[in-house]
């Protein structure tokens, strides 16, 4: 390319950067948060896309096995163990509330992987019922869409989406979640403008009241943009559950903190349970998440006995795990769910990358935990690292960035299938271990691209 073409391409993608900074809403759409903007959507090969809008319905029917699993151990038809690994650490009321007669086949209606992008794929780190970023990724596609790029999901994917799932609903957004309200105000207001009705309210969780759920005569959803954790400091939360459980409110998600637990990694793949999961899920449905989901491990300190081993770790106790040395060590610890630090990258600690002495301290945190906040110790897989464009305020230029890939589909559950309703893309500065929403990440919504890309199986 000419110094002259290059000129002028550079100088069309500072036009399509200046164009979508133009599109922000006034009000933003995170609190206080920035992101570097990209001229372009993030481009996957077409057996990638083909991947990611089918995986919904992989994810689905593993939610309802799941959701089957804990309802028969807590009623004793399978293993109590299952139970009570999930139920570690809960409050007595909601556990019984969430095993209520009214809310059985009840799941989540949005569910949104985390997908690291590897060099054969892509590897699930964790199933988010309770997501951010619906009403980010509905503004990428719509404006990114203006600019020419068919995203995955259309223009208004995300927006069709959510409407279908939540309707009018009354958006529940607590103090703890409150730098993700912009994007939950942008939302119901494009779903009114797009659609002409009801796109539901965004309101206050704490100064909420059951009654507020009826206007103009009828009931209105709700949809919960909170986690379970943050219940003691709701004070409608009362209210909220016995109106679900008496089937007088519709909530999504629903009030069933046993879905909401990183630990179903781990029972995926424990011995004990392989037949349920082959039943429940099928034979592909196995194969598609036996590809996905890393090996995972709950740091359990019940003993073992004396020849036993925790499995593809070759140790026989967690001292031994916690003496691993730093070539061992491609694993990453997490709590597993109901906990302030269970979201976003707070609790993570990847062992490759800290010294010997706080990776037995985790280890042991992890053990001390158990019983009030369980943590999951899980195989590393590092991302595989991309190019991608993005605009340098600093620079007031376009450069190029070598990053690594989080890829976040958002399905929604309707009449028994998940569709894809978008994709968010989030490219971290390939030094970065831990991939999430940071400053100098880029975030772009995903297009399939005519050129091939590495394989996927």
């Amino acid at each position: 390319m000419s110094l002259w073409a290059e000129e002028q391409t550079r100088s069309e993608q500072e036009q399509r950067v200046d164009f979508v900074r133009r599109s922000l809403p006034a009000e933003g759409l995170f609190a206080d948060k920035e992101w570097r903007i990209s001229p372009e959507a993030f481009a996957v090969d077409a057996k990638l896309g083909k991947r990611l809008q089918g995986f919904g319905g992989t994810l689905l029917r593993f939610l309802r096995a799941a959701n089957k699993l804990y309802l028969d151990s807590a009623a004793g038809r399978e293993p109590g163990w299952i139970a009570d690994y999930l139920d570690a650490g809960k409050p007595r009321d909601l556990v019984e509330h969430a095993r209520s007669g009214s809310l059985a086949n009840v799941l989540p209606r949005v569910i949104r992987p985390d997908l690291i992008l590897t060099e054969d794929g892509f590897t699930l780190t964790e199933i988010d019922s309770v997501p951010g970023g619906i009403g980010l990724t509905g503004w990428l596609n719509e404006t990114y869409a203006a600019l020419g790029c068919h995203v995955l999901g259309g223009a208004t994917g995300m927006l069709s989406g959510f409407h279908g799932i939540a309707g009018s609903a009354d958006v529940l957004v607590s103090e703890e979640s409150g730098d993700y309200r912009p994007e939950m105000d942008w939302l119901t207001r494009r779903i009114t403008e797009e659609t002409g009705s009801d796109g539901g309210r965004v309101r206050q969780a704490e100064s909420f009241s059951v009654e507020d759920a009826r206007a103009d005569g009828g009931r209105r959803p709700v949809y919960r943009f909170f986690e379970l954790f943050d219940l003691p400091n709701i004070p409608p939360a009362d209210g909220l559950m016995k109106a679900e459980a008496a089937g007088d409110l519709v909530i999504t998600p629903p009030l069933k903190p046993y879905l909401e637990e990183k630990a179903w990694l781990a029972l995926f793949w424990m011995r004990p349970l392989r037949e349920f999961w082959l039943r429940e899920l099928g034979s592909r449905n196995m194969r598609l998440l036996q590809q996905a989901i890393p090996y995972t491990w709950i740091i359990d300190p019940a003993p073992l006995p004396h020849h036993g081993s925790l499995p593809r770790l070759e140790a026989q106790s967690w001292a031994d795990v916690a003496a691993f040395s730093q070539r061992d060590r491609e694993l990453v610890i997490k709590i597993s769910g109901f906990h302030e630090d269970a979201w976003g990258s707070r609790s993570v600690v990847v062992g490759s990358d800290v010294s010997q002495q706080d990776w037995a301290a985790s280890i042991e945190q992890g053990l001390a935990g158990f019983g009030t906040s369980p943590r999951i110790l899980q195989v590393f897989h590092k991302g595989r690292t991309v190019e991608q464009s993005y605009y340098s305020e600093p620079d007031r230029r376009i450069k190029e960035m070598t990053g690594r890939v989080r890829l976040c589909p958002y399905y929604f559950v309707t009449e028994g299938r998940a569709d894809l309703g978008g994709v968010l893309a989030t490219i971290c500065p390939a030094d970065k271990k831990i991939i999430h929403g940071m400053q100098d990440a880029i975030l772009a919504p995903v297009v399939v691209s005519r050129t091939r890309s590495p394989e996927v199986d």
